[in-house]
């Protein structure tokens, strides 16, 4: 595990409370320093490993898990090279698109790499902060490009997350960074323009539950924010202008002749959208372990819960309509 921050850390303990042999590594000496003395107080079967270097937490891995924010994962893919490590890699960046790019020059020297995004996360950041109970009911994308990620090695990881309790969505990268442009992205940074905006004393003293529930992302470090946006700017620009055209629309309504009943139609749409998530689970299904049919449940808004032990099939459910 490289990069121990909250997904990092969480994902290594998760691991760990699984009964997985894990050793952990981050570029900060005191982060390192906390998930030592964290391991200690760990129940017996549930420890983990931190090691000194990249060196020593590779060195015997099978699976190598990058966990640091996009800027810093080149210089993670560099280390490994230079170290040698030639292994399974996959990764938790919330973009796929531009992770793909930078493993796609560099594929030669893995044995193998799976883009990954667990859909989990905190408003608050760092080792401290890790919980094994995070991705429990998350959704947790696995990158399956039909050309290029090795099926065999996508079950692999397939079977790892379910066992950790996560719902396994299949993806291509590019069909990955639009839906969370819309889901996550965008969403930071409305919470951030309207936290923002309160700077009246009399309205931070009157603010409750709608803009608590509001701006609770934009309490996430801006480094990190900036990270994920910028690094898919290409889907968050058009998403991000179609929430701006819907509010120029509200705008609009409240300067109409009848704001209420104008405002009333503009906010059914969005009250009917929320009313229907999260999705319902619908039946549960066996499905063959192909590509084209893993692509399918995802695009249909689908997830895995299970992958067979011959890894011929996996069991799978689809969204209640």
């Amino acid at each position: 595990m490289i990069g121990l921050g909250l997904i990092g850390g969480s994902t290594l303990r998760a691991l760990a409370r699984a009964g997985h042999r894990v050793l952990g590594y981050d570029a900060d000496p005191a982060t390192r320093a906390t998930a030592r003395t964290a391991a200690m107080k760990a129940p017996a079967g549930g420890r983990w490993q931190v090691a000194p270097t990249v060196r020593d937490a590779v060195a015997s891995a099978e699976l190598v898990v990058i966990a640091v924010p996009l800027p810093a994962f080149e210089i993670v893919l560099d280390e490994l090279g230079k170290v040698g490590y030639s292994g399974l890699v996959t990764d938790v960046t919330s973009v796929k698109g531009p992770v793909r790019d930078l493993v796609g020059r560099r594929l030669h020297r893995l044995a193998g790499f799976v883009g990954g995004h667990p859909m989990a996360g905190r408003e608050t950041s760092g080792f401290t902060s890790a919980d094994p109970d995070l991705f429990t009911g998350c959704a947790w994308v696995l990158c399956l490009e039909p050309k290029e990620t090795s099926l065999p090695d996508w079950l692999e990881l397939a079977t790892l997350l379910t066992g950790v309790g996560a719902r396994v969505v299949p993806a291509t990268a590019d069909e990955h960074d639009q839906a969370v442009a819309v889901v996550s992205h965008v969403p930071h940074l409305l919470a951030a323009a309207l936290a923002a905006s309160a700077t009246d004393p009399l309205a931070a003293a009157l603010a409750a539950g709608s803009f608590r529930d509001g701006t609770r992302v934009a309490a996430a470090r801006p480094e990190l924010v900036a990270a994920m946006c910028g690094g898919n700017a290409a889907a968050v620009a058009p998403a991000l202008d179609a929430v701006l055209d819907a509010l120029v629309k509200a705008r609009e309504a409240l300067g109409g002749a009848d704001p209420i009943g104008e405002l009333m139609a503009w906010l059914k749409p969005g009250a009917a959208a929320r009313a229907a998530w999260p999705p319902k689970p619908g039946t549960t299904l066996d499905l063959p372990a192909r590509s084209d049919a893993l692509l399918r449940l995802g695009r249909a808004g689908g997830w895995i819960t299970a992958v067979a032990p011959d890894r011929r099939s996996v069991t799978a459910v689809r969204p209640d309509r």
